[in-house]
């Protein structure tokens, strides 16, 4: 037998029209493809060519830095584990940080040159420190972005620099956009403005460097924070920028956009939109304990679950109702019970019964099945307690 246990009906009046599809809304952009997303739903607001093949240039780095955090946090690698440049690396051109055959930069430092510098020698050593060589690296970043679904999407190097054989399209970097969102640290290096003295006495360059982020979101947008341009003659302009206010945040992408007045326009304008019409409503977040289950046969009686994954719902500005959460869980598991397994499911509906949402539920921790000597305690103590 199944249960259901309804938590609460929340007290403040929200919005139910989330938004499932792209608004319908003609803004005349220049550029060749443009897409708005909420990062917490990944609900697209508005949407133009976002599955055209297209070049993006330096947007290419988001995978780079994705792929290097993945690493770091798997303890792959250190912040402060020096990564050696190449002669391959050193000789790349387009945006740099200026290495020299032989310099160790730290991943840190590494990583701030490639996110606010978008350094394509930072780019290139990074991608043979981790991988060994590009070509190996480079692999790495094929298969990240089909493991995303990036469908439409083929990597031939690390920094984006021209090749014919490297594309991918707006919705795809929405994909890997909100994958490195995931990371908090990444806003921290890449919402550096300028630094005029960047590795002094660190490398063979010993003045150091001149740092300039071109990402104009984060510095003249209110709640921009990320994430990365790009340029070259053949991708045009191309940003996937980020912003948040109170809570929501917003992803922008634009592609192919005839000049920086016009990309940073174009972004702005999608933001803008977001933001005046919608906000994020968060329901559950990852790990968040929402009550306790009975187990038989478990070497432990009862176990909390948790929500799996974070949960949000996207909701439009002034339109009111009342939202109510449930649960559906069975009475009782039977162990072994794994912290990957669905127990149970979180629903969210609106006051008339429609669904608008569900999250799957897991135990808190592994459950083993309960040994003999714990079932004869576990006898042994409600025996005692039954006698009383």
């Amino acid at each position: 037998m199944r249960k259901k246990i309804i938590l609460s009906v929340l007290s403040f009046l929200i919005v139910l029209s989330a938004a499932s599809h792209a608004v319908a809304q003609d803004f005349n952009f220049n550029s060749k493809a443009q897409l708005l997303m909420d990062t917490s739903s990944g609900k697209i607001l508005y949407e133009q060519n976002i599955h055209e093949k297209l070049y993006p240039a330096s947007v290419t780095k988001v995978m780079t830095m994705l792929l290097a955090m993945e690493a770091l946090t798997e303890g792959k690698v250190k912040l402060d584990d020096l990564i050696p440049v190449s002669e391959k690396a050193a000789g790349l051109g387009g945006s740099q940080l200026f290495l020299a055959p032989g310099d160790r930069v730290s991943f840190e430092e590494m990583m701030i040159g490639i996110g606010a510098g978008s350094a394509n020698d930072a780019s290139l050593a990074m991608a043979e420190f981790l991988a060994g060589s590009a070509e190996v690296f480079v692999a790495q970043m094929n298969e990240k972005a089909r493991e995303l679904g990036m469908a439409n999407t083929n990597f031939a190097n690390p920094h984006g620099l021209h090749d014919e054989n490297h594309y991918t399209t707006a919705f795809d970097i929405a994909l890997m956009s909100l994958e490195l969102l995931r990371y908090p640290k990444i806003h921290e290096w890449i919402s550096i403005w300028y630094d005029e003295q960047f590795l002094q006495g660190k490398i063979k360059k010993s003045e150091g460097v001149y740092l300039s982020n071109s990402n104009q979101i984060i510095r003249f947008y209110e709640g921009g924070d990320g994430l990365k341009t790009g340029f070259t003659r053949e991708a045009g302009n191309c940003v996937s920028a980020t912003a948040t206010r109170e809570g929501t945040r917003f992803l922008a992408v634009i592609l192919g956009a005839p000049g920086r007045p016009a990309l940073f326009s174009e972004a702005r304008t999608l933001l803008d939109y977001g933001f005046a019409n919608w906000r994020s409503l968060p329901v559950a977040e990852k790990g968040q304990v929402l009550g306790r289950v009975k187990v038989d046969k478990g070497s432990v009686e009862e176990v909390e679950f948790v929500a799996k994954g974070n949960f949000s719902l996207l909701v439009r500005k002034g339109m009111k109702d009342k939202v109510i959460h449930e649960i559906i869980i069975p009475e009782r598991l039977t162990a072994p019970l794994e912290t990957t397994t669905q127990i149970g499911t979180l629903l969210v509906k609106s006051a008339d019964g429609e669904e608008l949402g569900r999250v799957a539920l897991v135990p808190v921790a592994d459950v083993q099945r309960a040994n003999i000597v714990t079932f004869l305690r576990r006898f042994v103590g409600h025996w005692l307690r039954f006698g009383r």
